[in-house]
């Protein structure tokens, strides 16, 4: 069994030791660069982590969790042509630096090199580990399309909204944590209260983020403060405020987020003074450890010693800013 640090260090070295250069070099370039942007390696962290808790080999399953690191960057560079992002991580994205060819060609060959790390998964879990990844990546390709088509529409409940965020936040935090768990050897039951730990951390996860956007730091956040309001986003505090808001509220947000004249520091400003008088931050913050407390029930169903969920745990209170 390892300890938290010890599989993060496993963790990026690995990383740092995938051999992800060629020819050409402007095909291989944007896929170095985006891989040493580096970020929370969560991901994989939860893979690791995972087989941990039922395998004293918890490296067997490195391969692997890399594979969803490297499939999770490649859905950030398509993300930013989507999204027309120039900046990522606080450093301009691969297509605000090459432009929308290379992050589209670069994020393909990303996504088929994640199946050749898949390749090194020992054999007697490789089918449920690729039917388990597949899964996952048409889920999140699922989640993102129904985002995408959230921005042309106004209508859109909050039940929809926790259904997209399960797809392309929760899914992909699920599927690494039960990969791992596969290659562990967890018994059925175990895999799922650990694939419920992290479809609630997704969630509160994402949720968080929500939170951040609008009451967080541009160093904690990783992105300037208040861009979801910026760009009318649909997120948990803009809906919560227009399921509150009476009507007079209503057209009064509605007004703010359709004016694109507006300078940008005021509209936020003015849009948090809402939340304020709604108590959004307070819901936010109430849903946000209705979901964490999900999570940790979940991982104290698992029938295994305590100290083997330890790793685990410390990580997800981490994520959250919890402390042991």
């Amino acid at each position: 069994m390892y300890s938290l640090s010890e599989l993060q260090k496993s963790v990026a070295d690995y990383m740092n030791g995938l051999d992800v250069d060629g020819n050409p070099h402007s095909l291989y370039e944007p896929i170095v660069y985006s891989l040493a942007a580096g970020g929370k390696r969560l991901r994989p962290m939860l893979t690791v982590l995972a087989c941990n808790i039922f395998s004293d080999n918890a490296l067997v399953a490195l391969p692997a969790a890399a594979a969803l690191e490297v499939f999770h960057t490649f859905t950030l560079l398509h993300d930013d042509v989507m999204d027309n992002a120039t900046v990522r991580r606080g450093k301009p994205s691969v297509f605000g630096k090459w432009g929308t060819n290379a992050a589209l060609l670069s994020g393909d060959a990303m996504l088929i090199y994640s199946y050749r790390l898949l390749q090194q998964t020992p054999v007697e879990y490789l089918p449920a580990v690729l039917g388990c990844f597949n899964y996952t990546a048409l889920t999140v390709c699922e989640g993102q399309q129904v985002d995408m088509e959230f921005e042309k529409r106004h209508d859109v409940t909050m039940e929809e909204y926790m259904s997209m965020i399960d797809k392309k936040t929760a899914a992909l935090l699920a599927g690494a944590t039960m990969i791992g768990a596969i290659q562990g050897g967890a018994d059925p039951q175990s895999r799922r209260e650990l694939f419920t730990f992290a479809t609630e951390l997704g969630l509160a996860f994402q949720l968080q983020d929500d939170l951040l956007d609008a009451y967080g730091t541009e160093e904690k956040l990783g992105k300037p403060i208040g861009g979801d309001i910026l760009e009318g986003k649909k997120s948990f505090m803009v809906l919560t405020a227009f399921d509150r808001a009476d009507a007079a509220l209503r057209r009064q947000l509605h007004t703010l987020f359709g004016d694109a004249t507006m300078e940008p520091q005021r509209k936020i400003a003015e849009v948090l003074d809402i939340y304020d008088k709604l108590g959004v931050r307070a819901i936010a913050e109430a849903e946000i450890n209705a979901h964490f407390s999900k999570a940790m029930e979940a991982l104290d169903n698992l029938e295994v010693e305590p100290r083997r969920v330890e790793p685990l745990r410390e990580l997800a209170l981490g994520l959250l800013g919890r402390k042991n």
